[in-house]
């Protein structure tokens, strides 16, 4: 199987930049002072769907069904397996565990080789091959010695628990790394290509850059080549002037949404164009002026720093960590709705990672012992939610 190498960019400047702090991805704001009034959608933004699309009611709920697990360390990426198991990874560990969702029993996969686990970076996000049924391959992206990067791995759950995962096949090298800022979040699209979300590690100066692969989503094959019909000639880059992604999802008509930390004003969720530029350094949050990209919605950093992003019920729903609580966001195509709404306002802490559940079911996952936070040191579950 032949395989592209990428080249690797410049390391990212480990030192922070102006205004962000070592929390600053978390929307941690240095100087203590107001960043922010409440949460406000842009219904001008993007283009709107189909006259005929129906959106969701303005109100929804959230029902906790259920804590299908506990006692996770620093979980962060979650990829539901066929027949209902989840498996999750571990950031600091380097870890992947089977749950049971029947029982919350945990089965470690494994350790995965070449882990560099440094601030925010280590194991995050995990996807399962879109040909999981034959190939029974495990995605992962994670912080290495040098880089960030997305290898591939063989799941075996026939050998013993800890000698699961085959040795590591990497696919993709070469995303910056930083102490911040590492992106992190992958996942198969409907076109079944790989989608990564890329932090710019510090140096805001690779979101703009169309070489780096920093500050950017990603767009690649299964095997890491640049994907067909990429807007960019033979570059694996989707879309540019990203700070931070961290969330990746598609609605029932095959878009992408993204989420993203902002720095000293605004949270973004945004509807992803192909080659569309989101803007920083030059534009956080609406307004940001000819050539960039106004978000869907945008929330104070204090109220989200969001992290992963789910489909379910009409509207994209949004964990938040320094914000404690989940985001409902109802669409009518790529425009919101109506206001965003929050649930679960500081009753499990840190949120990191909510996946569709199938139908009007949730997975999410806290994210209380990564070391940041008033919850530090807590234990970090799996809970099953019902939305409407």
């Amino acid at each position: 199987m032949q395989r592209r190498a990428v080249p690797a960019v410049l390391a990212a400047a480990l030192l922070l930049t102006a205004g962000c702090s070592s929390d600053s991805s978390d929307g941690a704001d240095p100087s203590g002072t107001d960043r922010g009034a409440s949460p406000t959608s842009t219904a001008q933004s993007s283009p709107a769907g189909s006259p005929t699309e129906q959106a969701p009611p303005a109100k929804g709920s959230v029902k906790v069904l259920r804590t299908v697990a506990t006692g996770l360390n620093s979980p962060w990426g979650l990829a539901p397996l066929p027949g209902g198991d989840l498996l999750v990874s571990s950031r600091d560990e380097a870890t992947i565990t089977r749950i049971d969702d029947k029982t919350g029993k945990k089965t470690e996969l494994g350790e995965v080789p070449g882990v560099s686990p440094s601030g925010e970076g280590g194991l995050l996000g995990i996807a399962l091959s879109p040909d999981y049924a034959s190939d029974h391959l495990i995605y992962a992206y994670f912080t290495s010695a040098s880089d960030n990067r997305i290898v591939r791995m063989l799941y075996d759950e026939k050998k013993p628990s800890g000698e699961q995962l085959g040795a590591p096949d990497t696919v993709f090298r070469g995303i910056p790394k930083g102490v911040i800022h590492n992106g992190g979040r992958i996942a198969f699209g409907p076109d079944k290509m790989l989608y990564a979300g890329t932090g710019e590690s510090g140096d805001t100066g690779l979101s703009q850059d169309e070489k780096s692969l920093g500050g950017k989503i990603l767009r690649m094959t299964p095997d890491g080549e640049p994907a067909p019909g990429n807007p960019f000639p033979d570059s694996p880059v989707y879309s540019l002037g990203h700070r931070n992604v961290q969330g990746l999802a598609w609605d029932d008509k095959q878009r992408l949404f993204a989420s993203e930390f902002g720095q000293d004003t605004w949270d973004e969720l945004n509807a992803i164009k192909p080659g569309a530029n989101y803007g920083w350094p030059e534009a956080e949050g609406k307004g940001g002026g000819s050539g960039f990209q106004d978000p869907v919605a945008q929330w104070s950093t204090d109220e989200a720093s969001p992290s992963g992003i789910a489909y379910a019920e009409g509207s994209v729903w949004m964990a938040g960590l320094r914000g404690e609580r989940l985001w409902r966001i109802p669409l009518k195509g790529t425009e919101a709705a109506a206001d965003p709404q929050s649930f679960l306002e500081g009753e499990y802490g840190r949120l990191r990672t909510v996946a569709p559940a199938g139908g009007d079911r949730l997975w999410l996952v806290t994210s209380n012992t990564d070391g940041r936070g008033d919850a530090k040191g807590d234990d970090d579950r799996i809970l099953e939610l019902e939305v409407r």
